[in-house]
């Protein structure tokens, strides 16, 4: 298998040293799930970095879905590169047999690289890593592990509840290091676009632990606007998902998911972001000023 390194050797052999950009641009890069909350950002930074982008979403130029895997070797068929974020979410049932079959076709289609989002502390999402890992064998494999998005307050399942002043939650008071989804769109652009992550795992968090009781506080501080947050069990979350529209299996397994990643064992901080970038993550604090518009501290 030809690896992106020999490429560009090749590449300035033959026409001189040349700017990595301008390499890039020859690279065409598959983003899955490119309307979701890390794709998009994903796409943007690609593009910005003169790659050309292959975004795959149910409604977009390129069509993917994956729910119909019949969308998935039209989209990797002449891609170098692709970004998997699968969905709904990794550790979910099927996620696996998902993998297994996505990394078959990215082999065959002659893709390259591949950098997968999977979750923090999900042993299930564990076994889809290896899943894909030994279905594209012989293509370089970046692992990206995170858990709970800061953007998740602001554009994401907590959105609603923090519009109207009451965060709903089954968390307790437990701490999590939220980490940005602009911090980890950078490393995930990083990983597809500069060589020696093959093989690697990148768990990435923000900079501390942060409550729920602590974000609601920093959104109001912010905002002007008074947020509680409400912590409820599993089962009255579940609950509160089925009057949302989810099925009572898939609020069952989500309500579960969310206790079992918000059960204490995520609290611990990486040094992911700043290993692959050389910088610090940004803080909860500096994201929720942008987000609502207030003052940082």
């Amino acid at each position: 298998m030809t690896t992106n390194t020999q490429n560009i050797q090749d590449a300035q052999d033959a026409q001189g040293m040349q700017d990595p950009q301008d390499l890039l641009s020859t690279r065409t890069i598959l983003v899955t799930s490119a309307s979701g909350k890390t794709g998009r950002r994903v796409a943007e930074r690609l593009g910005a970095r003169g790659a050309t982008v292959r975004a795959g979403s149910r409604t977009g130029e390129t069509p993917f879905d994956w729910e119909d895997p019949a969308t998935w070797a039209p989209a990797l068929r002449g891609a170098d590169a692709a970004y998997v974020a699968y969905y709904p979410d990794l550790a979910a049932p099927g996620g696996a047999e998902a993998m297994r079959t996505f990394g078959r076709l990215a082999a065959e289609s002659g893709v390259r690289r591949l950098t997968l989002l999977s979750g923090r502390g999900e042993p299930e999402a564990v076994v889809a890593e290896e899943a894909l890992r030994t279905a594209a064998a012989g293509v370089e494999l970046t692992v990206v592990r995170a858990s709970f998005f800061a953007q998740n307050f602001s554009e994401g399942l907590l959105a609603d509840g923090v519009a109207e002043g009451v965060l709903v939650f089954p968390a307790g008071d437990t701490a999590e290091p939220f980490v940005d989804v602009d911090d980890l769109a950078d490393v995930v652009v990083e990983t597809l676009t500069v060589d020696g992550h093959a093989g690697r795992v990148h768990e990435v968090t923000g900079p501390r632990p942060v409550g729920f009781a602590e974000v609601a506080a920093e959104i109001s501080r912010v905002s002007g606007r008074p947020v509680v947050y409400r912590a409820v069990s599993e089962a009255d979350y579940a609950e509160l998902l089925t009057g949302f529209g989810l099925s009572a299996p898939e609020a069952g397994w989500l309500a579960a998911l969310f206790a079992t990643l918000l059960d204490g064992h995520n609290a611990s901080v990486t040094d992911g972001v700043k290993r692959v970038l050389g910088r610090e993550p940004r803080s909860f604090a500096a994201f929720a000023a942008e987000a609502w518009g207030g003052p940082a501290r």
